[in-house]
């Protein structure tokens, strides 16, 4: 739960680098938040009104991660805009999210995963 706050805390950060497991991890918790939203939504019977209220509360915190872990993979931020080609982009954007990161510094910052300490 922590890795979903501390996104949501970087609200409109969209410098630096994010490893997988913050990207996916926030990914997780999103769409979990999203089927519950919706649930409670459709018993209220207000559905689409809370469902659209959660998704673009969390609109600009989900682009900053993106960004971010493509950040980590040594590309830049404007390669989320190939998942605008159909079916094709989102495969290789999902590739791109999955590849493991850089393990050194790059142009956008040092290596998220040696600054955690275990």
């Amino acid at each position: 739960m922590n890795w979903y706050i501390d996104v949501l805390k970087k609200y409109a950060v969209f410098n630096g680098r994010a490893r997988r497991q913050e990207f996916w991890m926030f990914a997780l918790f999103n769409i979990l938040a999203l089927i519950i939203v919706a649930v409670i939504d459709a018993a209220l019977g207000t559905y689409p009104l809370l469902y659209a209220i959660y998704g673009l509360a969390v609109l600009l915190p989900g682009l900053g991660v993106t960004v971010r872990r493509l950040h980590d993979t040594g590309r830049s931020g404007w390669w989320i805009l190939i998942d605008l080609i159909p079916l094709v982009g989102a495969i290789i954007l999902i590739v791109f999210l999955a590849t493991e990161g850089d393990a050194h510094d790059n142009a956008h910052g040092p290596n998220p995963k040696a600054a955690v300490a275990y």
